[in-house]
């Protein structure tokens, strides 16, 4: 929003607008591909996760909205965690912040690419990888202008597009459509149920938080709304209007495949909607899943290059990814950020098969240890409030389970040792910059010292006469 627009009062939100808003914002690849992943590792038993990880995302949801409307602050939880717990918190937090949507990036990338094989499957992943990637950073490369208006028409577009899924799949069990030729596939027993027992479950849900991730800037946007006190209502419609559409969708596509079938390498949505009388509806769909899922890693980008440049401006990066070519264009910021994305094609290439399960999972977890700051942050500068305690704990263990549950499926287990890598190079560069900064302020306070008599009379002489200091600059009296 311009500083024109906000002065004149425009601008402002409903509550039920930023409701709306959040849900076209959070649906993206980590639904589209992501529920598929789920679902080939929990079988129908993620209907269960994905409720689960509803609640546990309003929970911080809920306490990121209220510390913004109690103290609105441009970093949002980056410099709430810097107040609640000190410098190395916000340097954390931004920190893991960054590699976590540099990390969705990847994530989407390979979507993008997984999508694109549908129609040349003979293509390799990382040359699609690297077609979308350029096409983004050229987009960041010349601005952002137009591009909220052609965010919300292809959230639109997201939107439309799972109507026509739950409209299609209803027709095709209804008998509407195929001439009542398909066979729903609806699980009855326990085994059906959970094929994998409840390990499938729990290894299963990281992927459904992963489908809720965004709700972290939709908190920022939280002191755009007309009452901010609202904002708590207006997470909750948010969440109960994804968990209905999530759980819904992934239903009927559950319903209409065998659980065999599904997998990492195709939607579940197109998957299900493979029909000889709609031979070209998946073909519309997958088009569709490739705008939107474009859409969403541009967004992504943008936000991890803001990231990097405010990190750099405030210090907790290196000065060079603040600066920008004729104060415009911000060349080093997008070469970093150039680098991480070429390293995600190089694992495309490295290891076709499993990228996406890899990188999806460290996403995910990155991601969680963000909210975790959240939830702690919110326990120091929020005043307690009923329940505020029990919900608190509730969405730190929901977050702790999805966490603990990649470490025991194969397929996740090396995302889990990834994000840990990238966690512990945080923190020793935290460490690293906090003991800098330490010895910085101790040298100032040193500087600012009164000089000792010994001293004194040495430095004027030195200076041709009585001298003394303020702020650790030295002056010289006038001998008049």
């Amino acid at each position: 929003m311009d500083n024109q627009s906000s002065s004149k009062g425009g601008g402002k939100l409903k509550w039920w607008q930023l409701s709306l808003l959040g849900v076209a914002g959070t649906i993206g690849t980590g639904y589209f591909l992501g529920s598929g992943l789920a679902i080939k590792i929990g079988g129908p038993s993620v209907l269960i996760t994905y409720l689960l990880a509803a609640a546990g995302t309003y929970v911080v949801f809920d306490a990121l909205s209220r510390m913004t409307a109690d103290h609105p602050e441009q970093g949002s939880f980056r410099s709430y965690a810097q107040k609640a717990f000190g410098g190395w918190a916000g340097f954390g937090s931004g920190h893991v912040y960054w590699c976590s949507e540099l990390l969705i990036m990847g994530s989407q990338l390979t979507a993008l690419s997984i999508f694109s094989r549908f129609w040349f499957p003979s293509v390799p992943m990382w040359i699609f990888a690297a077609g979308f990637g350029l096409l983004g950073l050229i987009i960041v490369f010349f601005g952002n202008k137009g591009f909220d208006r052609v965010e919300h028409v292809l959230a639109v577009v997201k939107m439309a597009a799972i109507v026509m899924f739950l409209i299609l799949a209803a027709g095709l069990l209804m008998g509407w459509i195929d001439g009542g030729r398909f066979k729903p596939n609806l699980p009855l027993t326990a085994k059906e149920w959970f094929p994998s027992g409840g390990m499938g479950l729990w290894s299963s849900f990281i992927f459904a938080f992963y489908a809720y991730g965004g709700i972290e800037a939709l908190g920022i946007m939280s002191y755009r709304l007309q009452k901010p006190e609202e904002a708590p209502k207006a997470g909750k419609i948010m969440l109960l209007l994804l968990a209905g559409v999530y759980v819904l969708s992934i239903a009927l596509a559950i319903i209409m495949v065998p659980h065999s079938r599904f997998n990492s390498k195709e939607s579940p949505f197109v998957l299900a909607l493979s029909s000889d009388h709609l031979a070209f509806v998946p073909h519309v769909f997958n088009g569709v899943l490739i705008i939107a899922g474009f859409s969403t890693m541009t967004a992504s980008l943008y936000a991890v290059t803001s990231m990097i440049i405010t990190l750099a401006q405030e210090g907790d990066a290196p000065k060079l990814f603040s600066r920008k070519l004729k104060n415009k264009y911000p060349v080093p910021a997008l070469s970093l950020i150039a680098a991480g994305l070429a390293a995600t094609i190089v694992m495309s290439r490295l290891m076709p098969g499993k990228v996406y399960e890899y990188i999806t999972t460290a996403a995910g977890l990155m991601l969680l240890y963000n909210w975790s700051f959240i939830l702690l942050s919110s326990a120091r500068l929020l005043k307690p409030f009923r329940l505020s305690g029990v919900k608190r704990w509730c969405g730190l263990i929901l977050i702790a389970a999805a966490v603990s549950g990649t470490i025991f499926h194969h397929e996740s287990r090396p995302g889990f040792f990834v994000s840990l890598l990238l966690v512990a190079l945080i923190a020793g560069c935290d460490a690293i910059v906090q003991r800098m900064r330490k010895r910085r302020s101790g040298d100032e306070t040193e500087e600012d010292k009164p000089e000792t008599p010994a001293a004194a009379p040495l430095h004027g002489r030195l200076s041709g006469g009585p001298s003394f200091r303020i702020k650790g600059i030295w002056l010289r009296k006038s001998r008049l």
